[in-house]
């Protein structure tokens, strides 16, 4: 192992440890989603009661900020391995409620140790990577969220049919206990690791905007708030992240609700539309590179791949219009692909206009903004789904994205500086 980091590819072993933290935090949150057809008729949870429960989630995860700032003042190894630890417990105590007000604080209590996962993956990124490779490292981190919540519906969904839905929530939260203490073995930080050679040192430096480095200051939230750039890629993420929502805690129930499918059938198609979005997570940093290529700046490049996965999101308005449910799985599936292309775009970006000491309180406000959104639309849908059904929700996933897209590029400033290529090509990836 000693040998391969040597060769100089020590910060892809590292973003690929995060990368599996990113896989198990997303699959203990998805395991609700999963198992939602049958606890809610176990327990006699109404639609709207389940709305409250992930709502309940939403309004913890709103408090990225904190755990931000925490992982930016008391350090990313020491601070992820203390929320890993939190929301591992958490989820495994879900297997001990009994009534949707149980669910409801165990999942606000969740939600506010799994935000911490983004600001991590963002800081990581910050810390290891030149800016040319910042959005391949951003993707690679992102793939996490797209496997994890991949995973969910056939483990899951194996969990329950073998044993019970109390086990599911107990193997996913056992599996983050694992991860922490590998974290723990593994990681360190750029400047202390032994296994870093001084030509992966150099190029990491090197590579880094100078206006970008980190100060001896504290992050202060109250200066971000007044940035303009802030508020660029905080209200897409506002309009955007309610896609992902919907994909993680409404789909299951929609597919079985509306198209009629068994437990058997949503592990089978479930996790569908999260494996196009792990190439989704790849296709919007190649896509900013194209773009770069062709004489594009950075964060202009940027711009244009949200744009792109914008537009894809279109597809989605059609879910509910289709006959075949097939068909709808397939257009499911382009929203994620679609979604994870503009999401992985907006999520670097913090990267691109703060200093590394800021990101993952940057990257905590501005997913405190995507998470509020998700409560909004998930409430709307708790509140409206028995009257008006499905299909205005997914027309207006596809409206609310394009929104996004215009204030990415209304708002966002370009800093007036040459921005090296973001060479993000997918072979750089593989040690």
């Amino acid at each position: 192992m000693r040998d391969v980091f040597k060769r100089g590819h020590l910060r892809w072993w590292i973003i690929g440890l995060v990368m599996l933290g990113a896989t198990i935090n997303y699959l203990t949150r998805s395991t609700m989603g999963v198992a939602a057809p049958t606890l809610t008729e176990e327990l006699g949870v109404t639609t709207q009661q389940y709305s409250w429960i992930t709502s309940a989630f939403q309004l913890g995860i709103m408090m990225q900020p904190v755990a931000g700032y925490i992982l930016d003042t008391i350090g990313l190894k020491t601070g992820f391995a203390l929320f890993a630890t939190a929301w591992s417990l958490i989820t495994m105590a879900h297997g001990l409620a009994n009534s949707w007000p149980m669910f409801a604080g165990l999942r606000g209590l969740l939600g506010l140790a799994e935000g911490s996962a983004n600001p991590a993956g963002m800081k990581a990124v910050s810390e290891w990577f030149p800016a040319r490779e910042r959005g391949l490292a951003g993707g690679v981190f992102n793939i996490g969220a797209s496997v994890g919540s991949m995973l969910a519906p056939p483990l899951v969904a194996w969990a329950i049919l073998t044993y019970n839905w109390q086990a599911a929530f107990f193997i996913t939260g056992a599996l983050g206990l694992v991860w922490v203490v590998l974290w723990l073995a593994l990681y360190r930080s750029p400047e202390t690791h032994p296994g870093l050679s001084e030509d992966e040192r150099r190029l990491i430096s090197e590579g880094r905007e100078a206006h970008l480095e980190a100060d001896d200051s504290r992050p202060s939230p109250w200066r971000i708030l007044r940035t303009r750039n802030f508020w660029g890629i905080a209200l897409p993420r506002f309009l955007a992240d309610p896609t992902w929502g919907t994909l993680a805690f409404w789909v299951p129930l929609y597919l079985t609700t509306v198209r009629g499918f068994d437990l058997t059938q949503i592990a089978m198609f479930a996790w569908l539309p999260f494996v196009a979005a792990d190439l989704g997570c790849l296709f919007g940093p190649t896509l900013a590179l194209f773009f770069q290529k062709r004489g594009l700046s950075l964060i202009n490049a940027r711009r244009g791949a949200f744009t792109v996965g914008a537009v894809m999101m279109i597809g989605v308005a059609f879910v509910g219009f289709v006959d075949s449910p097939y068909l709808a799985i397939l257009l499911l599936c382009l929203g994620g692909f679609a979604h994870q292309t503009l999401s992985v775009t907006v999520i670097t970006m913090s990267s691109d206009l703060f200093r590394r000491n800021e990101v993952a309180t940057v990257t905590g406000m501005a997913g405190t903004c995507g998470n509020f959104g998700v409560l909004v639309f998930s409430l709307l849908i708790g509140a409206l789904v028995v009257s008006v059904g499905y299909t205005p929700f997914f027309v207006a996933l596809a409206v609310l994205d394009l929104i996004g897209a215009a204030l990415l590029w209304t708002l966002v400033r370009d800093p007036d500086r040459p921005a090296a290529p973001d060479q993000g090509a997918v072979s750089q990836a593989t040690p």
